[in-house]
């Protein structure tokens, strides 16, 4: 059964993409921890990131680069935080979180809220810097 991810990829479940090309996807986090948490996946269904080969992880951390560096330019922060856990959905993701201190990247605090509008807006800016 293709996990939540895979379907989002296939267009089965609505996201806010960022940004894609022939091996990965972006897209915001609906549960954002702040404002432009984008999560960056690879398109084929792998579980876990370290299972990834080293070409393709490496081509995974460009591809985060790029989408980090549009999340710089589009949000208000001092830096672009990453963090990789890997618990929540068993497809490997990266979490690129737009942050001025270490503890915006608290993800067992309250999280944003957000209107679809909302995400919509930010996806819509990030997109217009990442192009």
């Amino acid at each position: 059964m293709a996990t939540i991810f895979s379907r989002i990829v296939a267009g089965e479940i609505p996201c806010h993409k960022i940004a894609e090309d022939d091996e990965f996807f972006a897209f915001l986090d609906i549960n954002p921890v702040a404002v432009g948490h984008t999560l960056v996946i690879p398109k084929k269904e792998i579980d876990y990131i370290f299972d990834i080969d080293d070409p393709m992880l490496g081509r995974m951390m460009a591809f985060a680069k790029r989408v980090a560096r549009a999340l710089e330019t589009a949000i208000e922060c001092k830096r672009v935080g990453l963090a990789v856990m890997g618990l929540e959905v068993p497809h490997a993701h990266i979490h690129l979180i737009p942050i001025t201190k270490e503890s915006d990247m608290n993800f067992f605090g309250k999280k944003k809220e957000m209107t679809q509008e909302e995400l919509a807006a930010v996806a819509e800016k990030v997109r217009f810097v990442y192009k």
